[in-house]
């Protein structure tokens, strides 16, 4: 019998088959526990389309930085512009053995297990490998950041995938430009930014010595807040260069002897606040908040920073001045005085004094409807309130011009003549008698100097000629880009009824762009993170909304306004360009405007209290002396780069002189007369046939008055 056959030890076969049964259960265990643990786990597609969140940039139209949007301000660097010292830092500090692990230090394990049991767990030893950190900071939903060992393991499976889907400089790459940094900079180019004004590749070695030690503890080692902290910090990664083999002793000693070199950048990326709110808005509502904040979109807009800069400027400095005057009038130069001892104080005066008087511009491009310029208010950090397209406010008489439009789009002329005076209507059953602003009354006037002198009484009675009305004139506001409710009552013609500024300066365009409405925008491009164009206005939004020779006819009258009525502070003010334009003061001086224009740029500016309190004291301020004065020191800046030009001069358009008595062409002996412009329908065909009696021509001058094709003969009259 063979030998193998007569003996079998019993005890040897049992130990055997426990251990393959305990192999095995431990196997299966662990396939369960792995299988369990990668249900939880990113995965594949989640691995190749990580993205960080990068900051949304708003720029101006010559490619100024307006503002930025973002949860984490993070600027990506690709790995070769990463400076060298910059990883030496980090694997000296963080994981030397980062090139040979595939995600997980195994040596390192065991080392800091062997740690923390020789410490009875009182202290931790890390040993996470830079791989294991960026799955934690990339995955921070998956991975908890709870210190157990279940994460861990989670953690050590993700690393892996992660290894096995990226390069090692891809790794680090994404590990510098996704960690916190703190003070809000989130990657290594926005720390280098925030901490050294500078760009991460041209980080000094103790620069990078810094930001490395940041990582540890964002808060507990800031330079900022604790500078001594920060600096024991840095020296520990010097110490880790020289251990690393990457610099010597003495090189590390030379440095440590440095100090901090701390240059903080805190400048404000917040230009134009009340205008980037309004593209916040706009995006938020486009593309989420998600898209907002963290898509890493570039924004190009309409505005103009330099023509912004000049916005704000005029616009507070009229404030402030107007601020300062209330407070004079009244003797008091500390608002606080006010507050402290109100019984020593007017009542009127202290309401005024502690409440900010306010403001608003908007300014836009006649050729594109593009804007230019935007101030929402006198301060955003006091108030978010943007008035441009939220405040609903009375237009005064910056309403007229609709009321003049709609007379002249329907057969009226400039030289026809009005009657200024007294005048009472029923509205509601109720008496209405409405003055000019002086009180006093002019007599017989033409609609040009009605509208340049704004007298109310002639505007009101225009609009309720059977040939205007009301209803006509509102419908005319309307189709001109007035979004908001208009009652057709009397006082319409005088601005009663609200409207917003992003309605009116829109609508004021229209008149030099010879009728044609644009619609206003402020957002020209939208890329995205990879270059995409995602959006761009390639097309200009616009109707007709008025006959070429009634736009130019209502620009010649606006013109008269400013050369020679209530605008005419604008030339007092050193405004020389062609310009037209509209004072507006509402009925009881709650509203001061003035919407005026050039051929290539319309803008209006407001001043008034939100409460809608009286401005000044009296019978007030006027929209010629608090907004015309903002709207002039505005128009000065955004035009002096651009060309002198003219308003061009539609075909169909007629200079005539003519008899005030009979509305005829004048001929000699006519007494009163006027030259003007006309179109072909109002061009009167016949010539003057009273027997005037008082004559201011005589037959020495030889002289018939002709009649002149205004598209032919540029002569301004």
């Amino acid at each position: 019998m063979p030998s193998f056959l007569k003996y079998r030890p019993r005890g040897r076969s049992k130990s055997v088959y426990i251990g393959l049964a305990l192999l095995i259960s431990t196997v299966i265990i662990g396939l369960v526990s792995i299988s369990a643990f990668e249900r939880d786990l990113p995965s594949l597609a989640q691995l190749h389309d990580i993205r960080p969140s990068l900051i949304t940039k708003v720029y101006d139209r010559n490619g100024v930085l307006l503002k930025e949007f973002y949860n984490q301000r993070r600027i990506l660097v690709p790995f070769d512009q990463l400076p060298p010292y910059l990883i030496d830092c980090l694997l000296a500090t963080e994981d030397r053995r980062f090139y040979s692990h595939w995600g997980v230090d195994i040596r390192r394990i065991f080392g800091a297990t062997l740690h923390n049991v020789m410490n009875l767990s009182l202290t931790r030893e890390g040993a996470s490998t830079i791989t294991q950190q960026l799955a934690r900071s990339l995955f921070p939903r998956v991975l908890s950041p709870e210190k157990n060992y279940f994460r861990k393991i989670k953690e050590a499976l993700t690393a892996v995938k992660i290894e096995r889907t990226y390069s090692k400089d891809e790794i680090l790459q994404m590990y510098l430009n996704q960690h916190y940094y703190g003070r809000g900079a989130y990657g290594i180019q926005a720390a280098a930014q925030f901490y050294f004004s500078k760009n991460a590749w041209d980080l000094s070695i103790q620069d990078c010595a810094v930001l490395v030690g940041l990582l540890k503890a964002p808060n507990r080692y800031s330079p900022i807040e604790h500078p001594d902290r920060a600096l024991m910090r840095r020296n520990i990664v010097f110490n880790s260069l020289v251990d690393y083999g990457k610099i010597s002793q003495e090189t590390a000693d030379s440095l440590k002897l440095l100090p901090l070199e701390i240059r903080p950048n805190q400048g404000n990326f917040g230009e134009a606040p009340y205008f980037t709110e309004l593209v916040r808005q706009y995006l938020y509502e486009t593309f989420g908040e998600e898209g907002l904040y963290a898509s890493g979109l570039t924004i190009y807009t309409t505005l103009d920073a330099e023509m912004q800069k000049a916005a704000e400027q005029a616009l507070v400095a009229k404030l402030d001045e107007i601020q300062m005057e209330t407070q004079s009038r009244y003797g008091i130069n500390d608002p606080l005085y006010t507050i402290i001892a109100p019984d020593t104080t007017r009542r009127e005066g202290k309401k005024r004094v502690y409440k900010q008087i306010q403001g608003m511009l908007l300014a836009i491009d006649n050729e594109t409807g593009g804007v230019l310029a935007f101030v929402g208010g006198r301060d955003f950090d006091k108030s978010k309130f943007i008035r441009v397209t939220q405040a609903l406010r009375q237009p005064g008489s910056a309403f007229k011009p609709f009321v003049y439009t709609t007379a002249i789009d329907n057969g009226f002329s400039p030289p026809d003549l009005f009657l200024d005076s007294p005048i009472v209507l029923t509205v509601g059953g109720e008496e209405w008698r409405p003055d000019n602003f002086d009180l006093s009354f002019n007599g017989e006037m033409t609609l040009r100097d009605g509208l340049k002198d704004s007298r109310n009484l002639i505007a009101i009675k225009l609009m309720m000629d059977p040939l205007v009305t009301p209803q006509q004139v509102a419908e005319y506001a309307k189709r001109m880009g007035i979004s908001t409710p208009l009652v057709p009552v009397p006082s319409l013609a005088i601005g009663s009824s609200e409207v917003t500024m992003w309605d009116m300066v829109p609508a004021f365009s229209i008149f030099p762009n010879g009728g044609v409405r644009k619609e206003p925008f402020f957002i020209s491009k939208i890329i995205d993170r990879n270059g995409n164009l995602v959006m761009e206005k390639s097309r200009i939004d616009q109707e007709e909304a008025l006959s070429p020779q009634t736009a130019y006819i209502m620009t010649n009258m606006l013109q008269t306004v400013v050369d020679h009525g209530t605008g005419y502070g604008a030339r007092a003010r050193g405004f020389t360009r062609p310009a037209g334009g509209k004072t507006g003061t509402s009925n009881n001086n709650t509203d001061n405007w003035f919407i005026g224009f050039t051929p290539q740029i319309t803008c209006g500016a407001w001043v008034g209290f939100d409460d809608k309190t009286k401005i000044g004291i009296g019978k007030g301020e006027v929209g010629a002396t608090t907004a015309l004065p903002v709207w002039t020191e505005f128009m000065k800046v955004a035009t002096a780069k651009l060309p002198v030009r003219d308003f061009p001069i539609p075909p169909g358009i007629y200079t005539a002189t003519i008899c005030l008595e009979s509305g005829k062409l004048a001929v000699e002996g006519c007494s009163k007369v006027v030259t003007d412009i006309f179109t072909d329908a109002t061009l009167p065909k016949e010539e003057c046939d009273l027997n005037h009696k008082d004559s201011r021509y005589s037959r020495d001058d030889q002289k018939r008055f002709r009649i002149d094709d205004r598209s032919r003969n540029k002569d301004r009259f």
